[in-house]
C-alpha cells in the first residue's frame, strides 16, 4: 500500500496538462513547491482520444514538476470533465430507525441510498452523490440531521453521472505515466474550492470554468451545489474561429488570441492594428484589431449564452446574489469579464486561485483554478485514510466507491 506524503493535483485539460505539487504546513496551509505544465495532446472536449499521447503529456508535467519540487510524486488528485457529463437532481425518503427516534449516521446512508435509486443508461456510471439538505419530517433545510429526533428523513441530493469508459480512460492514462489515481474529482468542484467563498456559495453564485475544449458550471446556493453541466464549446473554439476568420496557422491564430485578443468591441480602438503571419509561406498582414476582436466576440458571447440558459433551466437563476465567477484559461482575454456581465445581466468577477502559500507566483492565474482547487480538496480531505492510501482499492471501482464516500463530508 502507497501512503501519499504529499498533495498533488492532476488537471488533465484539453489544450494543457498541469501538476502542482504540495506540502502540508503546521498552521494547516498547503505550500506549493512544484508546478509542472505541458501542452495536452491526446485529448478532445476533454475526453482521451489517445491514450499514448495523453501519456506523454502527463509524463512531461510530472517530470516537471518532480523536478521543481525535488520529490517524487506518486499519487494524484485527477480532475475528471467532458460533455458526457451529466447531473440530476433527487429526493430519498426512509423511516428513522432507531426505537428513541434518534437519527443516526445509518439512517443518512439510507436516505442517501434511496435517493440514488434511480434509472441511468448501462454505458454510465454514477460519480457524485452530493447531499444538498434534508427535511427532518416537515422540518426542511436541516444540514446536518444526525442526533435530531425524528421518524421520516428526506434527502435532497445531486446525481453527477458520466461515462464509464471516458473516466477509465483517464486512470488508465495516468497509471499508464506511471503514478496512481487517489480520487477522480469534478473539475467545477475542484475549482470552486480555489476560487469561491463560503460566503458566496451561501448566497448563491455560479461558477463558470472556461476551459480548452468545454465550459464547465456549476451552481451554488444556500451553501451546497445545486446544478452542475458541461457546454461543449471552449477556448480552442475562439483559436479554431480565429484561425479561419484571420486565414492565419492554428498555432499563430493561439498566439494572436493571447497577445491581442479581447472579448468585447467597445474596448477597441479603431485605429489598432495588427499583423497576421501568411498561411503556407505567404507574406503577413494587416488587420484591424477589431476585426479580431469581433470574431472572438461572436464566439465568447456563444458560449455565455449556452450556459446562461443551462442556468435559467435551474431554479436558482434569480436567486445567485453574488452573481457570477469566471475562471480558466478562456477567462483570462481581455474584456471576458465586461461582456460576460452584458449576456448574464448581473455583477461578474474574475476567480483567481486562492488559499495556498509558497510559489503563489506560479499559480495566481485563472488557467491554474482546477489544479489548485484539486490539491486544496486533497488538504481537505487528508485525515480520511480511503481518501490517502492507494493500494488493493486502486481499481476504477475502488475510486468510484471512494467519490461517492467522500461527498458525504464536502458538506
Amino acid at each position: 500500500m502507497v501512503k501519499v506524503d504529499r498533495i498533488v493535483g492532476l488537471d488533465i485539460g484539453t489544450t494543457k496538462i498541469c501538476a502542482i505539487v504540495t506540502e502540508m504546513e503546521e498552521s494547516g496551509q498547503l505550500k506549493v513547491t512544484g508546478v509542472g505544465s505541458s501542452p495536452s495532446d491526446g485529448l478532445k472536449r476533454g475526453v482521451v482520444v489517445n491514450v499514448e499521447k495523453t501519456v506523454r503529456s502527463i509524463q512531461r508535467a510530472i517530470e516537471e514538476a518532480e523536478l521543481m519540487s525535488d520529490a517524487r510524486i506518486v499519487a494524484v488528485y485527477a480532475g475528471i470533465a467532458g460533455d458526457h457529463i451529466r447531473s440530476l437532481s433527487c429526493r430519498g425518503v426512509t423511516a428513522v430507525s432507531s426505537p428513541d427516534n434518534e437519527i443516526t449516521t445509518h439512517d443518512e446512508d439510507r436516505v442517501i441510498e434511496t435517493a440514488k435509486a434511480v434509472s441511468i443508461p448501462m454505458d454510465r456510471e454514477i460519480i457524485h452523490v452530493l447531499p444538498q439538505s434534508f427535511v427532518v419530517d416537515d422540518q426542511p433545510g436541516v444540514k446536518d440531521p444526525i442526533g435530531m429526533s425524528g421518524v421520516r428523513l428526506e434527502a435532497d441530493v445531486h446525481i453527477v453521472t458520466g461515462a464509464v469508459t471516458s473516466a477509465q480512460n483517464i486512470c488508465k492514462s495516468i497509471r499508464r505515466a506511471g503514478v496512481e489515481v487517489v480520487d477522480l474529482v469534478l473539475e467545477p468542484i475542484a475549482s470552486s474550492y480555489a476560487v469561491l467563498s463560503p460566503e458566496e456559495e451561501e448566497m448563491g453564485v455560479a461558477l463558470i470554468d472556461v476551459g480548452g475544449g468545454t465550459t464547465d458550471l456549476a451552481v451554488f446556493y444556500d451553501g451546497s451545489i445545486r446544478h452542475t453541466a458541461v457546454v461543449g464549446l471552449g477556448g480552442e473554439n475562439v483559436t479554431h474561429d480565429v484561425s479561419i476568420g484571420l486565414r492565419t496557422p492554428w498555432k499563430q491564430a493561439e498566439a494572436i488570441k493571447r497577445t491581442h485578443g479581447c472579448a468585447l468591441r467597445s474596448l477597441v480602438s479603431k485605429e489598432e492594428v495588427i499583423e497576421v503571419p501568411g498561411l503556407a509561406g505567404r507574406p503577413s498582414y494587416h488587420v484591424p484589431r477589431a476585426e479580431l476582436t469581433a470574431i472572438i466576440e461572436a464566439r465568447m458571447e456563444e458560449i455565455f449564452a449556452l450556459v446562461h440558459r443551462e442556468i435559467r433551466r435551474t431554479d436558482y437563476a434569480d436567486l445567485l446574489a453574488a452573481g457570477v465567477v469566471i475562471t480558466g484559461g478562456g477567462a483570462m482575454l481581455e474584456g471576458c469579464v465586461e461582456l460576460a456581465e452584458e449576456v448574464f445581466g448581473m455583477p461578474v468577477s474574475l476567480g483567481t486561485p486562492g488559499g495556498i502559500v509558497g510559489l503563489v507566483d506560479a499559480v495566481n492565474q485563472p488557467i491554474y483554478a482546477t489544479g489548485v482547487g484539486l490539491v486544496l480538496f486533497g488538504g481537505h480531505h487528508q485525515n480520511r485514510k480511503d481518501s490517502l492510501r492507494v493500494g488493493n482499492d486502486d481499481s476504477f471501482e475502488g475510486i468510484l466507491s471512494r467519490m461517492k464516500n467522500w461527498v458525504k463530508d464536502f458538506f
